[in-house]
C-alpha cells in the first residue's frame, strides 16, 4: 500500500515538473519568433525572473521542434528558428540579385574566413595576384568581413576578419563548423589530385609563350603592385 501511494505522488511530482515551465517556454518561443535575428541567451534570460535556467529551456524548446518545417537551432553563438534544412529543395525560388559576387571577391572572402586574421598583402600572397581595392571594399559594404585590428609590423597594415552576419548568411554556429578540406573535396569545390600535380600544370601553362602575367583574368586588368598599407584611403570600387 505504501509503495502505491508512495508512486502515485512520485509520478505527480514528475507531472508537476514538466507543467511548471510552460509558461516560460512559451514566453521564450513567442521572443524568439518575435525577434528578427538570432538572440544571445543573456538577452533572453533578461525576460526570465532571475534563476531561470535560460539554456535548459532553449534545449527543451529545440527538442520540442525537432522534425519539424521549423527547428530551433544556434546561429553564431545565438538562437533562432530557421527552415529544416532538409526542406530547402522545396522552398527555394528565383530572386533577382542585383550584384554579383566576382570570382576575386568569392576567393577574397574564402581567404578571410579560414586565414583570418589576415592583411590585404597577405590575402594576395595566397591569391598569388593583386587584389582590386574594390574588393575589400565590396565586402565591407555588404557585411560580411571587418577590420578587426592592425599587424605590429611596419606599416601597420589593418587585419580583416569575418563578421557575425558572415555567420548568420551562411547559417554557421562558429568558424570552426566551415567545411574541411576533405568535405570540400568530397562536394567537387576542391580539386581532388595532388598538389605537386596541380602546381606543375600551373608551371607548364606559365612557360608557355603565348603565357601572359601582366593580365589578372579573375579580376579582368592589370593587376596593381602589391601594397601591404591598407592605411591608405580606398579608392573607387573595380570589382562589379
Amino acid at each position: 500500500m505504501d509503495g502505491s501511494i508512495q508512486t502515485e505522488d512520485t509520478v505527480e511530482r514528475q507531472e508537476g515538473s514538466m507543467t511548471d515551465n510552460t509558461q516560460e517556454l512559451r514566453i521564450l518561443e513567442a521572443v524568439l519568433f518575435a525577434v528578427s535575428e538570432p538572440v544571445t541567451e543573456s538577452a533572453l534570460a533578461q525576460r526570465f525572473p532571475e534563476g531561470v535556467d535560460v539554456p535548459a529551456l532553449l534545449a527543451e524548446l529545440a527538442q520540442q521542434y525537432e522534425g519539424r518545417g521549423v527547428v530551433l537551432q544556434p546561429v553564431a553563438g545565438r538562437w533562432a528558428f530557421r527552415t529544416a534544412p532538409d526542406l530547402a529543395g522545396s522552398l527555394e525560388i528565383e530572386v533577382k540579385v542585383s550584384r554579383k559576387l566576382s570570382r576575386a571577391a568569392v576567393e577574397t572572402l574564402s581567404i578571410i574566413g579560414y586565414h583570418q586574421p589576415v592583411t590585404r598583402g597577405e590575402i594576395e600572397e595566397i591569391r598569388g595576384v593583386a587584389l582590386s581595392r574594390g574588393t575589400l571594399d565590396l565586402l565591407l559594404e555588404i557585411g560580411w568581413i571587418r577590420p578587426v585590428g592592425k599587424r605590429k609590423t611596419p606599416g601597420r597594415p589593418v587585419t580583416w576578419g569575418t563578421s557575425q552576419e558572415f555567420l548568420d548568411h551562411f547559417n554557421l554556429n562558429k568558424l570552426s563548423d566551415l567545411p574541411g578540406v576533405g568535405e570540400l573535396k568530397a562536394a567537387g569545390l576542391l580539386d581532388p589530385r595532388p598538389a605537386r600535380t596541380i602546381f606543375g600544370e600551373v608551371a607548364a601553362k606559365i612557360d608557355e609563350p603565348n603565357a601572359s602575367s601582366a593580365v589578372d583574368e579573375e579580376e579582368g586588368a592589370v593587376p596593381e603592385p602589391l601594397n601591404t598599407d591598407d592605411d591608405a584611403a580606398p579608392a573607387e570600387q573595380q570589382d562589379a
